[in-house]
């Protein structure tokens, strides 16, 4: 069982009535997971105030324990957690809850409280990174940066970088190079992230697109 962000009160009440509240003295483990790289967050707390106040705000609010009150996630460090989704397991006791951070999760200022080795990361956290790197270029010093040099000429030159690269995608595959059309995929891929940054669109918009299609 499950709800999104804005959902009907009943919806969200019919999920709290169905939550195992009894296991852990009222309160019920909350697993933090970024909607857009599928990366696990952190681990949290929540009762049903908590659940009841992150389906009103849609900012992902906890059980304090040592502090024995409601926390939002961000109220002091302004490092939010906007809520998609949440979703209750099969045991009816613990919620993954889906989100859209804004800023590092962990308070050591890291992304996620279980930072590795970034060759542990799936190539879908990769890339979800990589959308974040070159949007914080954005406000680089174009004379250091390719990708704010980018960003500084403005749409119809990123635009262009983009056709530019895909005529070359199209030419290394009709050649038959393979190590050449994997080197211009990953340019094409490149721009086109920027382009839609620079457009105030994300990867996540266009994979909405493609599940809708493909309903």
């Amino acid at each position: 069982m499950s709800f999104s962000v804005g959902a009907q009160p009943e919806d969200i009440q019919a999920l709290i009535e169905r939550v195992d509240w009894q296991k852990i003295d009222g309160l019920v483990p909350a697993i933090i997971q970024d909607y857009s790289s599928s990366q696990v967050l952190m681990m949290g707390y929540m009762n049903q105030d908590a659940l009841l106040e992150t389906a009103k705000t849609g900012l992902v609010t906890f059980f304090s324990r040592s502090k024995q009150r409601l926390w939002t996630k961000g109220e002091t460090s302004g490092n939010t957690l906007g809520l998609k989704s949440i979703a209750l397991d099969c045991d009816q006791d613990t919620l993954l809850v889906k989100v859209l951070p804004i800023g590092p999760t962990c308070h050591t200022g890291t992304t996620t409280c279980w930072d590795g080795d970034a060759s542990e990361e799936s190539q879908l956290v990769w890339l979800s990174q990589l959308e974040t790197l070159l949007a914080e270029r954005k406000n680089a010093d174009p004379d250091s940066s390719y990708t704010a040099s980018l960003y500084a000429r403005g749409t119809k030159r990123i635009s262009q970088k983009v056709g530019e690269e895909g005529v070359e995608v199209a030419l290394a595959a009709t050649s038959g190079d393979k190590a050449e059309l994997v080197c211009e995929s990953a340019d094409l891929i490149y721009h086109l992230l920027v382009l839609l940054n620079d457009q105030g669109l994300s990867l996540s918009d266009v994979i909405d697109k493609l599940k809708e299609r493909h309903k």
